[in-house]
């Protein structure tokens, strides 16, 4: 059957008016759909770059010379390095917007072909919504992990030996890159939730105001650290509340939940079981490329194979020489999340109810 009378010129033109229109609502409602997103936007962390082999964070790890001293003294100059740079590779991400042959001569009009390309659009939203959170929560299971974002669960990492921005660590190897971590929480009380959360906001401080500006944690762990609180002291950052992000304040950071957030065990669920993940924005965020920021490619005919991620060449899928009645586009993305101070995050896992 051939495709109807529209040309994939006119279809393109469409889609580009349709996608120009709608492009900054799309990006928006990604980035204010989920708690951990809309803190990386709203703190000014989702940046853009215009390309490199990878993407590179630069880290202090080592204090230059500083001394006090008397009139005539000879002041010391020791050249030393005290910077070096966190690589992290770039990342794809995709979504279709896909239109069957049926589809085209069932919406044959310009009115009806718009409303079903922001019926696509939104579809292909909500799908990107889903798919990049739970690669930053590290629990997305529908792709190869090697291409996914990296997860926080990984920027965070392990509490000693670890590899993290190319930067390796190890016991008594590169300590200024190592972020907080207790690995085994256990069942606690309220009190002993708290006591373990605050040993880790301290331990990520250093006594300063430098601190981490968010907790993430699951439904279960949310309603842990809310059950050890009375009623009275329940506060909540209304800035998030307004959005429609539930919260609850520790100290004067917000604490979060998100469906995605990984349970006990990192990289998975749960509804029995939880950890707590402390970030603060100003050392972790997300990295996009210029070019491919929810970027919008032609439509694409003449498929073969199922649909799926792009194959070399014009089609999609396989080659089998099998043709697909449809067109599609792509919207694809580039980047990372990224750190430049590990030192300055935490986690608390493996937390039950006492």
């Amino acid at each position: 059957m051939a495709l109807a009378s529209h040309t994939p010129a006119t279809w393109h033109d469409i889609l580009s008016t349709t996608m120009h229109n709608y492009r900054k609502t799309l990006t928006d409602n990604v980035f204010n759909s989920r708690p951990l997103l809309n803190h990386y936007m709203s703190k000014g962390r989702v940046k853009t770059i215009s390309g490199g082999i990878s993407i590179v964070e630069p880290v202090m790890y080592a204090e230059g010379d500083a001394d006090s001293y008397a009139e005539w003294d000879t002041l010391t100059v020791t050249p030393k390095p005290t910077a070096s740079a966190a690589q992290f590779d770039w990342k794809q991400l995709y979504a279709t917007i896909a239109i069957s042959g049926l589809e085209e001569a069932q919406n044959n009009g310009k009115e009806q072909i718009v409303n079903l390309l922001e019926a696509k659009i939104m579809q292909a939203e909500d799908t990107l919504k889903t798919r990049l959170n739970g690669m930053l929560f590290g629990t997305y299971a529908g792709s190869t992990p090697a291409n996914d974002f990296t997860p926080i669960t990984k920027i965070i990492g392990n509490a000693d030996t670890d590899v993290v921005g190319g930067i390796t660590t190890g016991t008594g190897v590169n300590d200024w890159w190592k972020s907080q971590v207790n690995s085994t929480g256990g069942a606690l009380t309220g009190a002993g939730l708290e006591d373990a959360l605050r040993a880790l906001y301290n331990a990520t401080s250093d006594a300063g105001p430098d601190v981490v500006d968010a907790i993430f944690t699951n439904a279960f762990g949310f309603g842990l650290y809310e059950s050890s609180l009375t009623p009275q002291v329940r506060y909540t950052d209304t800035s998030k509340a307004n959005l429609g992000f539930q919260n609850l304040m520790f100290k004067n950071v917000p604490m979060m939940w998100d469906f995605q957030c990984s349970g006990g065990t990192e990289g998975t669920v749960s509804d029995t079981s939880a950890s707590y993940y402390g970030i603060n924005s100003k050392y972790v965020g997300l990295k996009l490329h210029t070019d491919r920021n929810f970027k919008q490619s032609p439509f694409t005919d003449n498929l073969s194979g199922s649909l799926g991620a792009p194959a070399s060449g014009a089609g999609i899928g396989n080659a089998s020489g099998n043709a697909l009645d449809a067109r599609v586009s792509f919207i694809t993305t580039f980047g990372n999340q990224t750190t430049r101070n590990r030192r300055r995050l935490f986690k608390l896992l493996n937390v039950t109810a006492a």
